[in-house]
């Protein structure tokens, strides 16, 4: 199919999705200028802390960028990830999805801290993760966009939520579709997002199905690139090594760009989720040809569903709070 064919069919995908291209998404009481006044170095203090923090460890900015998603998509994007466990709170970092690999939480501390000192109970967790995704994607050479501001944290968390919610590596791709579709999310956002794949690492216990026993019938999922399976065996075997890490993208791991659809196209995507863009939609097949062939178009669409993603129920007004350490509500 040609690049032209592909681009209608987006257009055509987006149909019934005005955001899909729109350059400005509605953000209700979210605008980029909200901290404009009360701390007007907000940005520019995550910026810096997040910096070192990549600087000294580059799988960082994978892990901030996740941290944001996996919030999203329990309770919208109020921090309720980041809260510990304490009194009638469950916390989400028990979670299936997030237990053993939700990670990144001591840097946000640090960032919190940082702007608790310049602007007291001014900047809430659930902006600084949203600005911390921004960062990690630009510090990664990505792209860079304006992040809608005014989120207050939420006071309560949801381990269902996030057992739920979260798309799984080994889901199938309508499940993924509609946990996407739940969150007013559609397919061309379901891709772009995808495509932070193109930093950090999964565990062996997140794809062994694929190399052992895909369908439950003890043979390997033949989609994938048989060499690269054989190659992943070595350090993920069919028991142990669970916690084993493997490059999500093993062309650029450390680099924010289109190799994780090019991977994709060679049989050589990494999880489940991923390879399930190629064999089982066409619609989404046709995306991951084209952001693999013009990695301007994953650049443009990225952003825009990151700040759609962004939107998803925030509080704002008098709901929620400002917390002062975003592991705990205010006392």
């Amino acid at each position: 199919m040609s690049q032209l064919t592909s681009f209608l069919l987006v257009l055509s995908l987006c149909a019934f999705a005005p955001l899909c291209f729109s350059s400005k998404t509605k953000g209700g009481n979210l605008y980029p200028q909200f901290y404009d006044h009360s701390c007007p170095k907000a940005q520019e203090i995550v910026r810096s802390v997040l910096a070192k923090a990549v600087a000294k460890e580059a799988r960082m900015a994978a892990s901030i960028l996740r941290l944001h998603f996996h919030d999203c998509f329990v309770q919208g994007c109020d921090a309720s990830l980041l809260l510990d466990s304490s009194g009638s709170i469950v916390s989400e970092k028990g979670s299936v999805p997030n237990k053993n690999s939700a990670r990144g939480f001591d840097v946000l501390d640090e960032i919190k801290s940082a702007l608790e000192k310049e602007c007291p109970r001014t900047v809430s967790c659930a902006d600084l993760l949203a600005i911390a995704a921004r960062e990690s994607t630009v510090l990664r050479g990505g792209p860079s966009w304006e992040v809608l501001l005014g989120r207050r944290d939420s006071r309560t968390a949801s381990l269902s939520g996030s057992n739920n919610n979260i798309p799984a590596p080994n889901n199938t791709f309508p499940t993924i579709l509609t946990k996407f579709k739940r969150q007013g999310l559609n397919i061309v956002d379901l891709v772009a997002l995808s495509g932070s794949h193109t930093i950090g690492n999964a565990r062996c216990t997140s794809f062994r199905q694929r190399l052992y026993n895909q369908s439950g019938n003890g043979q390997p999922d033949y989609t994938l690139d048989q060499s690269y399976a054989a190659q992943l065996k070595t350090r993920c075997p069919k028991s142990g090594g669970d916690q084993n890490l493997f490059f999500l993208d093993y062309v650029s791991p450390t680099k924010f760009d289109n190799n994780y659809y090019k991977n994709i196209l060679a049989s050589k995507g990494l999880l489940n989720s991923d390879q399930v863009l190629l064999t089982k939609n066409e619609g989404s097949r046709e995306l991951v040809k084209l952001y693999a062939e013009n990695s301007q178009l994953f650049f443009e669409q990225f952003p825009k569903s990151i700040v759609k993603m962004g939107n998803i129920s925030p509080l704002t007004g008098s709901r929620g709070e400002i917390r002062t350490n975003c592991r705990k509500i205010n006392s």
